[in-house]
């Protein structure tokens, strides 16, 4: 390939790789080779990159924030909670002091669990605390009219990743298993205050693996329709007999206009727990919820708790040397991964105070607004596609509805209790006070502005109501900045909202209407056309290797894998509309607008991470690795080999091309 001049100051400022394959041959490591061999992973860290750098920079200046905020000044019940809360997380000596006590009532239910009737009114107990043992059982929209919520009730409840990972041969597997049980031991110990027998570990064990065997595979719970079992009290008792279901929609306090009718989402895997309630010992049963208890709220408890679960899911899963700064933990303890445990939106509200410009949403509608019409268009030429099933496509476009930046409105913490010396019990609290608030919703019309994740978050997503969220976390450098020109914006946070309006086009996205509800819209030859070329795209990325004999599962990355194809080309043609508008001024590296969409695409997925940690991405996660990320969808895109001038044959130029959208 024939470089411009300010491409060659580019690669030999380091910018792009030196000694990397040409931009033709493999984009990705052309773009971040020099990066990749030059960045040494941190001993507490699984993952660097992109990602998780402007993570890091949002977490600083949400620490500082937390570390200024008063709750004798704060303005609101939100930041008077986050200051409560944040103390008390920061006062390690407090959390020593605290124990397990905050616990003990749940504690010594499970300890009271002498007879099999008393079962669905602990496990119940444990569901309004939010401890999915071995039922997850929340309020969500009803997928078959979103108008309403419903009650559903699906599998949980292991401590292993996957479920495959009770029965996968190997070293590294039993490496796995063996740090599972040392951890199951720890949690037994702490909470009765003497190490578990053997016999005792080998039972417990031996449980969850039946659990396990019981369970659907990941790759089936991505289909909607199979994991939707509409039930009465009656039906269940007959679909999953030997255990009182009324008992447990007793206890789990229920207002008395919610519907009788509720779902279930793997009606296999709650007759496999009526079994167990009836025939395994009640003493592995206390074991079992006092190590899904424990491990709950492992990051708040005591150090031998916290190192117990550092040791297992830090080291042996993740691969890290080191736990990281306490502050990152913490964060991490409150908001969870997304920011979607009960008190993320907390932190979330310190952020936006803190960090959100008002003109970054102003201009990120106008991209989404660019990137909607080109996918309007994109629908438009579908050769494919019939035409009633077009139109019926653009209505669920128009409706799309858009979330940015940071709620409306924050949530109303009335029932909330926080206190400034006691870490566990403000986020059991937290969780119950949630999960009563969700039950009080049943019976409810659905409030469709809710946020389902906290606006510090680095992420975005496309939500079961036909909506797409992009947290004020992301609108930054180097997704966004309201400074950067469009090449820069469309190729960082355009990505990512092209990826997110595809979420509701994907192989699973397309199964739900304009309003979020699971409805078959397509006509049966679309529909063969669609999954004809889904198939090849499940084909295409189950051929990655990622690690020596180790390759993407393309099924369970399917939508995601469809997201990148398919984002790629509308962000592209949003930015085309926007530069159709006003003429850029020549950008000082000398990349053309098309050149720096490309290039800003493949800075955002640069990553490194430990091999323990991409072992377990490709077993669990839904996402392909960053690599297949940027060189995939590249690939298969035309505009791409144009930009760059790459010639069939090229790494980078796929033959056939493939298309999904």
């Amino acid at each position: 390939m024939r470089l411009t001049p300010l491409l060659a100051l580019l690669l030999a400022s380091g910018a792009l790789a030196t000694e990397a394959p040409a931009a033709c041959t493999d984009f990705y490591q052309y773009v971040n080779g020099r990066w990749i061999e030059q960045t040494e992973l941190p001993a507490h860290r699984s993952r660097i990159g992109s990602f998780d750098e402007l993570r890091l920079r949002n977490e600083t200046v949400l620490v500082e924030a937390l570390g200024k905020l008063s709750e004798d000044k704060a303005n609101t019940p939100g930041l008077k909670h986050a200051a409560r809360l944040w103390a008390s997380g920061m006062d390690e000596a407090a959390i020593e002091r605290a124990g397990l006590s905050a616990l003990k009532p749940l504690l010594d239910a499970i300890a009271g669990l002498t007879q099999r009737e008393q079962l669905p009114g602990v496990l119940a107990q444990l569901a309004r605390a939010q401890i999915a043992a071995p039922l997850a059982i929340g309020v969500r929209p009803d997928p078959m009219d979103t108008r309403r919520t419903t009650l559903f009730i699906s599998q949980s409840g292991l401590s292993l990743p996957d479920r495959e990972d009770y029965t996968r041969t190997g070293e590294s597997a039993e490496r796995l298993r063996s740090a599972a049980q040392v951890y199951r031991a720890a949690l037994l110990q702490a909470a009765n205050g003497s190490a578990p027998s053997p016999e005792r570990l080998t039972a417990l064990a031996q449980f969850e693996q039946r659990l396990a065997a019981a369970s659907t595979a990941r790759v089936q719970l991505r289909d909607p329709r199979a994991n939707y079992h509409p039930q009465l009290l009656a039906s269940l008792k007959v679909r999953a007999p030997g255990f009182d279901w009324a008992a447990l929609m007793a206890g789990l306090q229920l207002p008395e206009r919610a519907p009788a009718r509720f779902v279930v989402g793997q009606p296999d895997f709650l007759a496999a727990v009526a079994k167990e309630a009836q025939t395994e010992d009640l003493a592995v049963w206390r074991d079992y919820l006092r190590v899904r208890l424990l491990d709950g709220f492992a990051t708040a408890l005591p150090k031998r708790v916290a190192d117990a679960n550092f040791a297992y899911v830090g080291m042996a899963q993740r691969g890290l040397k080191a736990p990281p700064p306490r502050t990152e933990q913490l964060i991490d303890t409150i908001g969870g991964r997304v920011g979607a445990q009960p008190l993320g939106m907390l932190l979330g509200e310190v952020f936006v105070q803190a960090a959100f410009p008002a003109e970054a949403a102003k201009r990120s509608k106008q991209l989404v607004a660019d990137i909607k019409e080109a996918m309007r268009e994109r629908v438009r030429g579908l050769p494919w596609m019939s035409e009633p099933t077009k139109a019926k496509a653009l209505a669920k476009l128009d409706a799309m509805s858009l979330k940015i930046g940071a709620p409306e409105r924050w949530p109303d913490y009335t029932g909330l209790s926080t206190r400034r010396d006691d870490l566990a019990g403000n986020l059991l609290r937290g969780a119950q006070w949630q999960a009563a608030q969700r039950f009080e919703e049943l019976g409810r019309p659905t409030e469709r502005g809710r946020w389902w994740m906290s606006p510090y978050v680095v992420n975005a997503y496309a939500g079961g109501l036909n909506e797409i969220g992009f947290p004020a976390g992301i609108l930054q450098p180097p997704f966004f900045s309201a400074d950067a020109d469009d090449a820069t914006n469309f190729g960082g946070i355009g990505m990512v909202i092209g990826h997110e309006i595809i979420h509701h086009f994907d192989d699973r996205g397309r199964q739900f209407d304009a309003v979020g509800n699971l409805s078959d819209w397509w006509s049966p030859e679309d529909a063969a056309a669609y999954k004809e070329r889904a198939a090849k795209a499940a084909k295409l990325y189950s051929g990655f290797e990622a690690l020596p004999g180790q390759f993407v599962n393309g099924e369970l990355t399917l939508g995601e894998n469809i997201s990148d194809l398919g984002g790629i080309q509308i962000a592209y043609s949003g930015l085309q509309r926007a530069l159709a508008r006003s003429k850029p001024a020549p950008r000082a590296d000398g990349l053309t607008p098309s050149q720096a969409f490309f290039v800003n695409q493949a800075l955002i997925w640069r990553s490194k991470y430990r091999q323990e940690f991409l072992v377990q991405m490709l077993r669990t996660d839904s996402h392909s690795p960053p690599p297949f990320r940027v060189k995939a969808p590249m690939a298969h895109f035309p505009a791409f080999a144009t930009a760059f001038n790459c010639k069939p044959g090229d790494g980078m130029v796929a033959e056939p091309r493939l298309t999904v959208w």
